[in-house]
């Protein structure tokens, strides 16, 4: 009986451990940094405002031939715009920012159920063979927790032809280092701890 009793209490040491490691480092983890010296600054459209314009910044202190806004279609709202999709409409915004039109390409893509994020990497890749571009790095612009998921996903689609940096920008809704006292740190964490997961064992799979 204090054998079990033993294995149980290391067993629940164990798990608080495990459960430390975790809520203090995947936040850090998720929304990561890892930005190289690229040729153009790919942003996801779906970026809320202030994000694009943490982008339109690093678009201006980084030495980046073009700023490259992709995304599907608008999900809600594209009945009452001009803009179908969320690459346009960052295209748009970046614009109303004061982005310079003619170092600012949209390239949007179809609507899909899943693997979104995949599917807007391919778009780009087939339009960068399409274009008369001679692009060897990229800088991936996404924002807080979502960022590891969408880098390993392009870096699935561009390497080793194309190296694939990463900037991320942390939210401002909630306290990223105690992102689980708040309602709202939970609801963007642990689906994106999930999603991330997912993207690993589709790399793997695909």
């Amino acid at each position: 009986m204090k054998f079990f009793l033993i294995i149980s209490l290391i067993i629940l040491i164990l798990l608080i451990c495990l459960s430390l490691i975790y809520f203090l480092n995947i936040h850090s983890f998720l929304a990561c940094n890892a930005p190289i010296k690229a040729d153009i600054l790919v942003v996801e459209g779906w970026l809320t405002d202030i994000a694009l314009e943490g982008a339109l910044k690093e678009f201006k202190t980084g030495n980046y031939q073009l700023l490259i806004t992709t995304g599907q279609t608008l999900k809600k709202g594209s009945y009452l715009l001009k803009y179908k999709t969320f690459a346009q409409l960052a295209e748009a915004t970046l614009l109303a920012l004061g982005m310079e039109r003619d170092k600012l390409i949209a390239v949007p893509c179809v609507k899909m159920k899943k693997d979104r994020t995949f599917t807007s990497a391919q778009t780009l890749s087939e339009w960068l063979l399409q274009s008369n571009l001679n692009i060897k790095t990229i800088n991936l612009y996404s924002e807080d927790v979502h960022t590891r998921r969408s880098w390993i996903l392009f870096k699935k689609v561009f390497e080793p032809d194309i190296k694939v940096g990463v900037i991320s920008f942390h939210s401002i809704e909630y306290d990223v280092k105690k992102w689980w006292i708040s309602s709202e740190g939970i609801r963007t964490v642990i689906p994106e701890t999930i999603s991330y997961i997912y993207a690993k064992i589709f790399t793997i799979f695909n």
